[in-house]
């Protein structure tokens, strides 16, 4: 096809947001700034120019809400439980499994994953590092090798799959255009390939570091961590740790593990309810997440839950604005080159919607090798890249609509999307650059972030190859 004046202008503004993600710059102004010179060059009307801006941010914010609801509520229930001291109970029974410092570094793995998959590992991580790492520590695990556990398993494999809240995969697949069922699936797979690779690297480079229980540098690394925390320590010594919080420390885990389990079977069946999953299953653990907020919530205040209630939903929207509001923009400007919704952003209707972004891709077609290969690591590389901004999140859009404009017969959309997916989460997420949530790793555990970065390269980057190799052959 011929390209046109607004094919080059989006082009120009899509390479522009890469090179200014490549500075760890924020990208919002340059989305917002392309999302209306586009449409006003498309439109030939400035006044439409406007119209679009808006409408492409409204879009956005129409198709990723439901994300910002299921953060709200998995966040708003993880501080009503707080209320009651059970986040505390729910995992102080898994102490007595640090048997010795190995052993301590797989449970430490085991428990952050499945924490971090129900409540997020940003949120997670305070409670994780304040009640199990000194454990890990005591057995014999030093804090970096601690540190690097918290950060493979949560912000890592946790979060680079999302499989239980389902925003990374929702991001992707809307971009991309693909099923969010599907696409999880892949992503889960890949998470646990480049996860279990980084893993198992970093125990065994540090394996030798790992110290008997009587080894006094165990005291000195417990101190700097107790001065950390201090303060949080305190706040939480004037909870009241009642019956109330035992029910709860077994209710709430028990629950999740339930609906886990019930997602999981309902992906195997091939009855009625096999498409459970998606948006569905976001929509089925958000509903548990409510009723018990609404049950926590009352047994913590009775007569003043009202205020308690509303207070700990503020907080959890607080908490998904600040992760997630910057990606409404950036989500906005990718749609717009998408014909699934140029046609609502440009008041154009939905007869014959541009695809611009599709279009630049495949005019660059005759020109490049059509190779599963080349896509794949091409996509990896821009994922990586769109990770530098320390979020994880606000390169998803681009990630997924460049798999969705460079898919073939050599290779599908939703497999370049959960490659896409990998590279961006495991690097913005917060396992290998210092300005992300991996700062809140290394300050809980009282390690320099920078030597985190350092001992966290190598087994990310050598997971990462590996699991996108091992996708050109499992999917």
């Amino acid at each position: 096809m011929e390209l046109t004046i607004s094919h080059w202008i989006y082009g120009l503004f899509t390479l522009l947001i890469i090179i200014t993600m490549v500075f760890r710059k924020g990208v919002v102004l340059p989305t917002l700034l392309g999302t209306f010179v586009v449409a006003w060059i498309y439109q030939g009307n400035v006044i439409d120019g406007f119209t679009a801006v808006f409408n492409a941010n409204l879009v956005a914010a129409k198709e990723l809400f439901n994300i910002f609801l299921i953060i709200t509520f998995m966040v708003a229930l993880l501080h009503s439980l707080k209320d009651l001291g059970a986040d505390k109970r729910m995992i102080q029974p898994i102490e007595k499994f640090m048997v010795n410092g190995h052993v301590a570094y797989f449970v430490l793995i085991g428990v952050t994953y499945l924490i971090s998959l129900f409540f997020w590992p940003t949120p997670a991580v305070p409670l994780i590092c304040a009640l199990l790492v000194p454990a890990a520590i005591r057995a014999g695990l030093p804090a970096m090798v601690a540190a690097m556990a918290v950060a493979l398993a949560g912000q890592g494999m946790a979060l680079s799959s999302d499989y239980v809240i389902q925003v990374a995969p929702g991001l992707s697949a809307k971009s991309a255009g693909v099923e969010t069922s599907v696409l999880s699936d892949q992503a889960l797979v890949l998470s646990l390939i480049t996860g279990g690779i980084a893993i198992a690297l970093a125990y065994f480079f540090n394996r030798k570091s790992i110290r008997q229980k009587n080894d006094p540098q165990i005291e000195k690394e417990l101190a700097t961590m107790q001065g950390l925390k201090e303060e949080s320590h305190k706040k939480s010594e004037t909870k009241n740790l009642s019956l109330w919080s035992k029910i709860f420390a077994v209710l709430v885990p028990v629950s999740m593990l339930a609906v886990m389990i019930y997602m999981v079977s309902t992906k195997l069946s091939a009855g009625r309810m096999g498409g459970f999953e998606g948006g569905d299953g976001a929509a089925f653990i958000g509903g548990v997440a409510i009723v018990l907020l609404l049950l926590s919530t009352f047994v913590f205040g009775k007569h003043r839950a009202l205020d308690y209630i509303s207070e700990h939903i503020v907080d959890g929207f607080t908490f998904a604005f600040k992760a997630m509001g910057p990606v409404i923009p950036i989500a906005g400007f990718f749609f717009l080159g998408s014909s699934d919704f140029a046609g609502g952003i440009l008041p154009i209707g939905e007869e014959n919607p541009p695809a611009l972004l599709f279009d630049l891709v495949q005019s660059t077609q005759e020109f490049l090798p059509q190779s599963a290969f080349l896509a794949a690591f091409s996509i990896l590389i821009i994922g990586i890249i769109t990770g530098l901004d320390g979020s994880g999140f606000s390169g998803l859009p681009l990630t997924g609509a460049l798999s969705g404009a460079l898919a073939d017969g050599s290779i599908d959309a939703t497999t370049l999307a959960a490659i896409g997916q990998m590279g961006s989460i495991w690097t913005g997420g917060g396992t290998i650059i210092a300005w992300s949530s991996l700062v809140a790793v290394a300050g809980f555990c009282g390690v320099p972030v920078m030597e985190l970065v350092r001992k966290n390269f190598g087994p990310v980057m050598i997971g990462l190859v590996a699991s996108t190799l091992l996708a050109l052959f499992l999917f």
